[in-house]
């Protein structure tokens, strides 16, 4: 045998520009308003199930304790979320950030620098091709 056709990751980059900072602070926003929506829920149900488990004294420990690892579960997610917006908004323009991954596929032979194809490149600006990397 002396090719193969195999499929490699191809890495897609996008440039930074105002409206896709926006996207993605308003992305974020959204997603922040929903999670703090999310937890009100949460606590309210909490209560409601608190309350109804009063009468009954051995399950609320266990009940407690279960709150408590979803109630930390969920302020985390929105935490990393806060974090991940702060990150978004310090974005310069021009900047490249990653944007997610493709496949192509390639033929290879004996000899074949593998490196060069696994760092294969789209640079994409405003949902646009711009370039191939290699």
């Amino acid at each position: 045998m002396d090719k193969m056709i195999v499929r490699v990751p191809v890495a897609v980059k996008a440039k930074v520009t105002e409206d896709l900072k926006l996207k993605i602070v308003g992305d974020l926003q959204n997603t922040i308003k929903n999670m703090e929506l999310d937890l009100e829920q949460f606590e309210f149900q909490a209560k409601k199930a608190l309350h109804q488990a009063a009468s009954d004294l051995s399950v609320l420990p266990a009940l407690r304790e279960q709150i408590d690892i979803e109630r930390n579960k969920r302020t985390a997610a929105k935490q990393e979320a806060e974090a991940k917006l702060k990150r978004a908004e310090a974005l310069e323009l021009g900047a490249e950030i990653g944007h997610g991954t493709l496949e192509r596929t390639v033929e290879i032979t004996v000899g074949t620098n593998i490196d060069t194809l696994m760092g294969a490149e789209i640079l994409t600006e405003d949902g646009k091709v711009i370039a191939f990397r290699e």
